[in-house]
């Protein structure tokens, strides 16, 4: 029997773009953390024009975004939209083969992402994940992850929640503020959407943590970033750069919307967060 030739279709634009070794190399850069053009240079050692072309199709390949810096306008800090990257990755084994459709394989619920705008679906987080003390044998050490941005007010305490609702005793989590002020009420307000209470949480100072040991420093304020003093033990340190929700309006009522985009961009980074800080610690 002569088999039939069958139409292949041509290969998905996503492995054209993604398979550039200048442009793989910067995604394997942004997956670490949110960077400026400066840094990209830097980092991959090449010229700035040719980085800033490369970032300049992956921003329009919708796979990084770009987002002005709140310490100096001048600079922007490019961030990997991990999510679309899944999306455009299961995309691509659909076309090699229809079995590898994602909506064949069990996986959870996809939550809002900046690239999207989508808030999430009000209702409470699942329960937090509790891990059984081995029967025999040494207990791992918790990973040790500490947020930070200016006042400790909105996003370093909403990061700091949902990352410890997520991981339950897997991770110990912290979060504290170079100028700390008490909780902004759209904190309190966003969090219940989620199931957290954060009712008598008060705000905590850098300072306080100066002799505590990290796995893992996560500034979320490009100002603090800017500014952060060196932490004992060298955490690795990883930045986010995300505005802050109390500057989106004056009026409470007014900027409950930018809270909710900064807890659903702070939870989609904190999922895909979550599964490499654990395998940093079971590598260890």
């Amino acid at each position: 029997m002569v088999p039939q030739r069958q139409p292949v279709p041509p290969a998905p634009p996503f492995l054209g773009l993604v398979g550039h070794p200048l442009r793989w190399r910067l995604l394997a850069e942004l997956a670490r953390s949110d960077r400026k053009v400066a840094e990209l240079v830097r980092l991959t050692c090449q010229p700035q024009n040719l980085v800033s072309y490369h970032l300049g199709r992956l921003r329009a390949g919708r796979l990084v975004t770009a987002r002005r810096s709140s310490l100096d306008g001048r600079d922007s800090y490019y961030h990997l939209d991990l999510a679309h990257y899944a999306e455009e990755l299961a995309a691509t084994g659909t076309a090699l083969h229809p079995a590898l459709h994602p909506g064949l394989w069990p996986r959870p619920a996809r939550h809002a992402t900046p690239s999207t705008g989508a808030l999430l679906p009000a209702g409470p987080l699942p329960p937090p994940v509790r891990t059984a003390t081995p029967a025999a044998g040494p207990r791992r050490a918790r990973r040790a992850v500490l947020f930070l941005c200016t006042g400790n007010s909105s996003r370093s305490p909403m990061a700091e929640a949902l990352l410890r609702h997520r991981a339950g005793d897997r991770v110990e989590v912290t979060s504290a503020g170079t100028h700390p002020k008490p909780l902004h009420p759209n904190t309190l307000r966003v969090m219940r959407d989620y199931g957290i209470d954060l009712t008598g949480r008060g705000p905590r100072h850098l300072d306080t943590l100066a002799d505590r040991r990290f796995d893992q420093v996560i500034s979320l304020c490009d100002k603090v970033r800017e500014a952060c003093p060196p932490f004992p033990g060298d955490p690795v340190l990883t930045h986010w750069s995300l505005p802050d929700p109390a500057a989106a309006a004056e009026d409470e009522a007014a900027g409950h919307p930018a809270f909710q985009r900064t807890a659903a961009e702070l939870d989609a980074r904190i999922r895909f967060f979550l599964p490499t800080l654990t395998l940093e610690g079971e590598a260890q």
